[in-house]
């Protein structure tokens, strides 16, 4: 488990955000990882430029203006320099502490984000996005962050989808396996709010297959974890979320909490730091051999998101488990600095940057000569689907839990 938000000092601020800067001896080994600095080659789009601007902002040296927090809002989250740093920098907790302090990008598009947290609303841009008479006028009309919300949307991919239906015949979600299994433990799934709505097979599928590997399955209800507005600096919105969340467990009765969006863990597991918060691919793991697929002759790309990656640190167990699938090759996407972009909010508030991280991605893809795309994120598949489609490519995508219940053959 990533403890970076849960071991911090009871100091103010000011006080933790300079605590966790010292802790950097300026070695430099995040550059090479870092898709921002990258992207920019610019020392304060890395993070050590960025642990320098925190820190002179806790002491006052320098005032938070526009030009100085730019960079620290480009920032991805994609804590790539965490895992590699050698001194253990908590690079995360000193990115939400500094902008707890700054707040709120003014730029933030918080009536859309409010809308992307709440799964009732979430439905809308897939309706407009599939409104197609008027999608190319709305695109004109609304403002960038809108206009990027509805080029995400499920709906404005549909067409690409029905073109290529060898991997969205998935979608079938298997039936769960029969009661009366030998319990492994209760498991409480948490579905989010987008994932709810646009990952919906995936939540079904994480649950036939945790059912057929042992375990037995509660639902929480859908809402937002808070990961958006912890990241962006609403911190008030956050321990909201938090204490959502916090309620929401109490009354699961489970002994693991999971969540098939890695974006959220670092989120559930600050709001939840007793309880063993994951996705699913490790508990699936562990019980592989209960678990039996039938053959798919077939090359598919996998994209391991950065949250993934870096926080559950569950691509060995993701691969564990598409191994089990006969006949499947699969070529996974190379590792950092090549972040996709999506980012949480990032994608919404800085489209254009969003769009250049993705090409590198993109790029890569064409290259592998393969039938589909696999992706455990659901911003990050939707900012791919996207881009593929900007391609004139009809590759399909998918989330690796629907394709491992597709061909989960039952017992």
């Amino acid at each position: 488990m990533n403890d970076s938000m849960n071991d911090m000092p009871l100091e103010n601020p000011h006080h933790r955000i300079t605590s966790l800067a010292d802790q950097c001896v300026q070695c430099g080994l995040c550059l090479p990882v870092c898709p921002t600095y990258a992207l920019d080659g610019n020392e304060a789009e890395s993070p050590r430029g960025r642990i320098a601007i925190a820190a002179a902002l806790a002491r006052g040296q320098v005032s938070p203006d526009a030009e100085l927090r730019e960079p620290l809002d480009h920032c991805l989250g994609c804590l790539s320099c965490e895992r590699v740093c050698p001194a253990g920098v908590k690079y995360e907790a000193l990115l939400v502490e500094t902008r707890a302090l700054l707040g709120p990008a003014p730029e933030r598009p918080t009536a859309l984000l409010e809308m992307v947290k709440r799964p009732r609303l979430n439905r809308w841009p897939q309706r407009l996005a599939r409104w197609t008479g008027a999608r190319q006028w709305l695109r004109r009309a609304l403002p960038p962050a809108w206009r990027e919300a509805l080029v995400l949307a499920p709906g404005a991919h549909d067409a690409t989808q029905r073109a290529n239906g060898k991997l969205e015949q998935s979608h079938r979600a298997p039936p769960l396996p029969s009661r009366g299994r030998r319990k492994a433990g209760t498991v409480a799934l948490f579905p989010g709010c987008a994932a709810s709505i646009y990952d919906a097979d995936a939540e079904r599928a994480a649950e036939t297959l945790l059912a057929a590997a042992g375990y037995q399955v509660v639902r929480l209800p859908a809402f937002c974890c808070g990961a958006l507005d912890l990241h962006d600096g609403a911190t008030r919105a956050a321990e909201t979320a938090a204490a959502h969340v916090r309620q929401a467990w109490a009354k699961a009765e489970a002994d693991h909490l999971i969540t098939i969006t890695p974006g959220c863990l670092s989120t559930l597991r600050k709001a939840l730091p007793a309880v063993p918060v994951d996705d699913p691919y490790r508990l699936l793991a562990v019980r592989v051999d209960t678990l039996a697929f039938q053959p798919y002759p077939s090359r598919l790309a996998l994209h391991v998101p950065c949250t993934q990656a870096n926080v559950a640190r569950s691509d060995a167990a993701l691969m564990k488990l598409l191994r089990r699938i006969p006949q499947l090759e699969l070529k996974r996407l190379p590792a950092p600095p090549y972040c996709c972009g999506a980012a949480g909010s990032h994608v919404l508030q800085f489209p254009e940057r969003a769009a250049q991280l993705r090409e590198s991605v993109l790029t890569h893809i064409t290259t592998l000569d393969v039938q589909g795309l696999l992706s455990s994120n659901i911003g990050c598949r939707l900012h791919l689907a996207a881009g593929l489609e900007g391609q004139a490519s009809t590759l399909p995508t998918l989330h690796p839990l629907t394709l491992l219940a597709q061909q989960w053959i039952p017992s």
